[in-house]
């Protein structure tokens, strides 16, 4: 995006958008007329939509990940209780989303985890609970962060749109101030 107007809150790279008190004066320090100024405010705003877009993907993603993380986390906490029993234990575990497979869980002191990119390691129970606890941790913290920003982008949009309609109202008013000073000079 655009670099943001000095004196104006950045976030992230996410320029902050000037709220306009006083429009002739607006114009006049940005060098703007009317048209390019509202041209400007358009396109500002525009980013911020694609913007809005790229976090909304990014907090579903994210969304969709902790659940996932929960469910490891509660699997290797169920198997490092049921260690040392001896016996083997039938179960159904998710291969894919809706599709189950019956498994024999032997006894054993550790468990794989996908890793992700055609990646799988073995860790001991607690190095995977520390491991799933750490990305669980991030996800969370990194939610908070997509959660912030999406605010703010949400604020700057607002405060955008509410500058337009304050430039443009401001262009409609002086139009009919002219036009009323035309009729009097008839």
């Amino acid at each position: 995006m655009a670099s943001s107007t000095p004196g104006v809150p950045e976030r992230r790279g996410i320029p902050g958008a000037e709220f306009v008190e006083d429009v002739q004066t607006y114009l006049t320090q940005s060098g703007l007329n009317v048209n390019s100024a509202l041209a400007f405010l358009l396109e500002r705003l525009q980013q911020y939509k694609l913007v809005e877009m790229r976090l909304l993907a990014q907090q579903r993603n994210i969304q969709a990940k902790i659940p996932d993380i929960e469910k490891c986390l509660d699997m290797v906490a169920t198997l490092q209780t049921e260690k040392g029993t001896g016996e083997a234990r039938i179960t159904d575990f998710e291969v894919s989303e809706g599709i189950y497979y019956c498994a024999r869980i032997e006894d054993n002191d550790s468990v794989c985890l996908w890793l992700g990119a055609n990646v799988m390691l073995e860790y001991s129970y607690e190095e995977a609970t520390a491991l799933l606890q750490k990305n669980l941790d991030n996800a969370k913290a990194s939610l908070e962060v997509v959660d912030a920003d999406l605010q703010f982008l949400r604020d700057q949009a607002t405060i955008t749109q509410v500058t337009i309609a304050r430039v443009y109202n401001w262009d409609v008013h002086q139009h009919i101030i002219r036009q009323a000073a035309a009729g009097k000079d008839s």
